[in-house]
C-alpha cells in the first residue's frame, strides 16, 4: 500500500516582539526568533505584515526587505544566511 504523505505547509504568519510565529497546515505553530533573520528583527510592523506566502506554504517573502525564508528550512532549524555572515569568521592558522 502507498502512502502519500505531505510536508506541512505555511497556512499564516504573525509577530510578537521576538518572534514570528508560522501557522503550519498540520496544525502545528512554529516559534522562530526574529533574531534569526536580521532583516526582519529590523523591519517595522508594517514592513512584516507586507509577507506573501509562496509556492503552496513553502516560501515566505518580503518583497521590500528582500527576505525569502523556506519553510521546510525552518522545520529543520536553519537560520538566515544573513545571521550566518554576522557570525565571527574563524582565519586559517
Amino acid at each position: 500500500m502507498n502512502t502519500l504523505v505531505s510536508e506541512p505547509t505555511a497556512v499564516s504568519l504573525s509577530f510578537d516582539s521576538d518572534n514570528m510565529w508560522v501557522k503550519l497546515s498540520d496544525g502545528r505553530q512554529l516559534g522562530v526568533p526574529l533574531a534569526y533573520f536580521p532583516r526582519l528583527a529590523n523591519a517595522t510592523s508594517d514592513q512584516l505584515a507586507q509577507y506573501i506566502i509562496s509556492g503552496g506554504g513553502v516560501g515566505l517573502h518580503w518583497e521590500e526587505l528582500d527576505e525569502d525564508i523556506s519553510v521546510p528550512a525552518l522545520l529543520m532549524g536553519r537560520m538566515s544566511h544573513a545571521q550566518r555572515s554576522l557570525d565571527p569568521v574563524k582565519k586559517a592558522a
